[in-house]
């Protein structure tokens, strides 16, 4: 006998048995989280190891293009680092909540993700200067191990979506109501969420604790006799009508308002009991100091004005302060340099590196490697325990800090950092002058006698003139302040008295060779600024 009976489809329940997509991008993002935090604990375990997202971070700024680095400084200005930081942080978040929508159906996938995710980190810790491969391998297996242990456990924990009953039944597979189901996941993600802050900050903590700050602290700097007359100098010079105009830059800047500029993401904490600096190359022997070393030898005390390329016409991006080291060619002399060698090469204990031309060393000029800023020893951020610095050059091909490595090579086989991407191979700081007050836009009163104020400086050349001129009246020679030779910047003041309207104000400044500063207005890529700093003011009765 024929059967009519077919087999009819099981009821319609409208639920999706893997849960709510939401759900598993939340579970993802705390396994992403739970993986990251984990490893930034077992690297500050290790610090001052940089941790993943830092490695990350570091590979971004070493590799990146050129437009990459102009787009970020554009956009971001000094901020450009913690955006950096903070954008690696989101890629990742999505990353993870893309891999927990994913795993809902596929769990080897989502674990195959952070495996993937975890080998990137593990690559970057593993080439980073700081970092290490067996470091790098330890930190990548915490990180990928609490990773793909949250995930399974979040997973396992979203709930079904709500279930549109047509039957009246029920569906077997829903073990809990709904709502409880939600209200437990919820629950689970927040507990999640709170551990995982937890963690990030000991994580942060613990970093601190390695932190070179109380080292520093210890430094006691060789007591020198020629401190005392700068010092002295500095005291007078701080004493006349100019240095004492309201709102001209101070003569000597202090540390923590003396302008940042690095590519390190984390700033590099360097043990100076640890710490060497070797000098190599192209020399007759290798030479190796110790801190202790460079303390006992640091018997030089020059003011000097430091410049970076970046700083616009007007900008803040430079600073006047005394710097204590040993000259540079005192180790070089040491090391003997070879003939050939046409370019001082400089590394940071983080990678980066800079080069400038021999000769500078021993034409004259201040080359420090200092282990001193303004009577105490280099702040963490400024270097400590030993940096670079040479007067008259840009930051970008001479300042290096964190200084570990001093190497004699030709013009012709290195490019520092910034080389390739699209600065000039060469950095004399050119000849600049400032106004700090009145500022741009100020309104100021008509009939009143005003300063116009500021700073100018070019460094290994002196300041020996600064003039201003308001509208498209004559240039007036300012009155300078007093010198501190002719490294470091000079102040200078006129006084105004301005009439009723707009006024353009503009300044420049001829250095000690006789050449006054270029009214040619240029960018600062790619060997810096150029042009007078003009700006805007109203007076009014």
């Amino acid at each position: 006998m024929i059967s009519h009976h077919t087999e009819q489809p099981a009821p319609r329940t409208g639920i999706d048995p893997v849960g709510p997509r939401w759900a598993g991008a939340l579970a993802g993002i705390i396994a992403g989280g739970a993986a990251l935090a984990a490893g930034e604990v077992a690297g500050a375990l290790a610090a001052p190891r940089p941790g993943p997202v830092i490695a990350v971070s570091n590979r971004v700024i070493d590799e990146a293009p050129p437009w990459f680095v102009d787009f970020g400084k554009a956009v971001f200005g000094l901020a450009d680092k913690p955006a950096l930081i903070a954008g690696t942080i989101v890629i990742s978040i999505v990353f993870a909540a893309v891999l927990g929508i994913v795993s809902l159906r596929h769990r080897l996938v989502g674990v195959g993700g952070i495996v993937g995710f975890g080998l990137v980190g593990l690559v970057a810790m593993g080439v980073d200067a700081q970092g290490g491969w067996g470091y790098a391998i330890f930190v990548s297996t915490i990180a990928v191990s609490a990773g793909i242990g949250t995930l399974l456990l979040m997973i396992a924990r979203v709930p079904a979506e709500r279930p549109q009953v047509h039957t009246g039944v029920r569906p077997a597979n829903v073990a809990h109501p709904p709502a409880v189901a939600r209200r437990s996941f919820l629950a689970w993600i927040g507990a999640a969420a709170a551990t995982i802050g937890g963690v990030a900050l000991g994580a942060r903590q613990l970093r601190s604790r390695a932190a070179v700050e109380e080292a520093r602290q210890a430094v006691e700097l060789v007591p020198l006799g020629g401190a005392a007359e700068i010092d002295a100098l500095v005291e007078a010079a701080e004493m006349t009508d100019v240095a004492t105009t309201p709102g001209i830059s101070e003569l000597i800047t202090p540390n923590e308002n003396f302008y940042l500029i690095d590519t390190a993401a984390l700033v590099p904490q360097v043990d100076p009991a640890d710490w060497t600096l070797r000098i190599k190359g192209m020399v007759d022997r290798e030479v190796s100091y110790t801190y202790e070393d460079l303390l006992a030898r640091a018997t030089t005390i020059v003011p000097v004005t430091l410049s970076c390329v970046s700083n616009e016409i007007g900008g803040r991006l430079v600073g006047n302060a005394v710097w204590q080291g040993v000259p540079l060619v005192d180790l070089l002399e040491e090391a003997g340099v070879r003939e050939g060698a046409t370019q001082i090469r400089s590394q940071s204990v983080d990678g980066w590196d800079c080069g400038f031309p021999t000769e500078v060393a021993y034409d004259g000029r201040t080359a420090l490697v200092a282990v001193g800023m303004n009577g105490e020893p280099l702040p963490v951020d400024h270097g400590f325990p030993a940096r670079l610095v040479v007067s008259g050059l840009y930051g970008y091909v001479s300042a290096t800090k964190w200084l570990e490595e001093i190497e004699l090579t030709t013009l012709e086989d290195f490019d520092g950092y910034w080389i390739p991407r699209g600065w000039s191979k060469y950095g004399p700081i050119k000849t600049q002058s400032r106004i700090d007050t009145p500022r741009r836009g100020a309104k100021i009163a008509a009939g009143g006698q005003i300063p116009i104020a500021g700073v100018a400086w070019a460094p290994n050349k002196g300041i020996t003139k600064v003039e201003v001129q308001v509208d498209d009246g004559p240039w007036t020679e300012a009155t300078l302040g007093e010198s501190l030779g002719a490294n470091a910047w000079r102040q200078w003041s006129v006084a105004w008295t301005a009439i009723s309207g707009s006024h353009t104000l503009r300044v420049r400044a001829t250095d000690g060779t006789g050449d006054t500063q270029t009214m040619a207005r240029t960018k600062p890529a790619p060997d810096g600024a150029s042009g007078w700093h003009t700006i805007e003011v109203e007076a009014s009765a």
